[in-house]
């Protein structure tokens, strides 16, 4: 019988099985099976210990105790274990006592944020009411008390067991795409403040670029979340051979970066009020114009290949994004002494803005110097040093990447 050849999968089927296959190891979708897996597990051995027909009370407890990290599990699964199981017995007391309406709901409710004071749960004091909730809403009525606490204790075990067995995921990429989209809204806000300065600078979009630059201190805050998200990934975690060199090298970044985007803000700063103390004329003659777009260009290249050099140290090869890095801060100081020459001598017919031009080069100059990278590794350096003298006072051992970079 001959064999029927099957035609092949359409280009979007396969675009859609590669992108498929290569989501199996993002953090999330690592993080979302670990979760289902422990839920499940806890499930059904709840189902052999209990007595209940349905002991759900263990998959809501292991989906409570797995943590995104590692670090977050052994530091905090004890309290909140405290706290699931303290929010339980409170259910269970009330569910034998009364049914579920709206008032014995709001007693519920701050009977759990009471007891988790008592029991110091510290920030998982709203996950007592929750537990007492989720589990009163399971069952108004507990059947025997030691089943809800049997449950609850299976649910706890496996969570933690799964932090153990299975690591958890490490959270370097989101951090990385973090630090990489924080740096290229910087760079798109120093492209627009140049091409602003073309022709008459009006205020409003002075103003415009000022809120934009101030704008980013949310930005920041957001890449610090998943900054310290990736950090706690990374600490005794066993996939992860140098987590400190990790943890600071992208640490280390974020605080220039935070530094830049402060200067940059004062720039934006400068340049609105010059704008309003010249609305009727062109804030810069076309020389420093043109200084100050070449500037502003170069610098907004810097930051990015800053940023894509301080994560590719913890990916791949760095030396290229260094190399341009260094290129791109020459090219930069070059600029910045034409424009000091050309805004010293635009200063004897208008001296009027010296302290605002002056103001101008001294946040440029904080700018490259930042950036630059012998600063940046004699910062690595200096991080790298106290982490060494702090495990020293706490009698560690020095890791290896410390002994082998100090």
């Amino acid at each position: 019988m001959p064999e029927v050849a099957h035609p092949p999968a359409p280009p979007l089927l396969r675009r859609r099985l590669r992108q498929l296959l290569s989501r199996r190891r993002d953090p999330v979708v690592v993080q979302s099976v670990r979760s289902t897996g422990a839920a499940v597990v806890s499930y059904v051995i709840a189902l052999r210990l209990s007595d209940e027909p349905a002991p759900l009370t263990a998959p809501l407890t292991a989906l409570l105790v797995v943590q995104v990290t590692l670090y977050s599990t052994l530091t905090t699964g004890v309290r909140r274990v405290n706290s699931v199981v303290a929010g339980v017995l409170v259910a269970i007391g009330f569910s034998a006592l009364v049914g579920l309406t709206w008032w014995s709901l709001g007693l519920v409710i701050l009977a759990s944020l009471v007891v988790g004071h008592l029991v110091r749960v510290d920030e998982f004091v709203p996950e007592v009411a929750i537990s007492a909730m989720l589990v009163l809403g399971v069952s108004q009525v507990a059947a025997t008390a030691w089943d809800r606490v049997l449950e609850t204790l299976i649910g706890a075990v496996v969570g933690l067991a799964f932090n153990l067995l299975f690591a958890p995921p490490v959270w370097v990429e989101p951090a990385s795409r973090a630090i990489d989209d924080l740096a290229a809204r910087m760079a798109t806000l120093m492209t627009g403040m140049a091409d602003g300065l073309t022709g008459h600078t009006t205020v409003a979009g002075a103003v415009t670029q000022l809120h934009e630059a101030r704008r980013l201190d949310n930005d920041i805050a957001g890449v610090d979340a998943a900054l310290r998200q990736a950090e706690d990934s990374l600490r005794m975690n066993p996939r992860v051979r140098e987590g400190l060199m990790f943890r600071l090298v992208l640490r280390t970044g974020l605080d220039t970066l935070e530094i830049c985007a402060v200067v940059l803000r004062v720039s934006a700063r400068a340049l609105t009020d010059l704008a309003k103390a010249r609305e009727d004329e062109p804030m810069f003659s076309p020389a420093v114009t043109r200084a100050l777009q070449d500037l502003f260009g170069h610098m907004a290249l810097a930051v990015h290949s800053f940023s894509r050099l301080i994560t590719a140290q913890v990916t791949t090869n760095a030396e290229e994004q260094e190399e341009r890095l260094t290129r791109e801060l020459g090219m930069a100081r070059e600029c910045r002494d034409l424009l000091a020459n050309l805004l010293l001598e635009q200063l004897r017919t208008a001296p009027a803005q010296w302290q605002l031009h002056g103001a101008l080069l001294a946040d440029v100059d904080r700018v490259l110097d930042e950036l630059d990278v012998d600063k940046r590794s004699h910062r690595l350096m200096e991080e790298l040093d106290r982490h060494s003298r702090l495990r020293r006072g706490r009698g560690g051992r020095l890791p290896g990447v410390l002994r082998r970079r100090g």
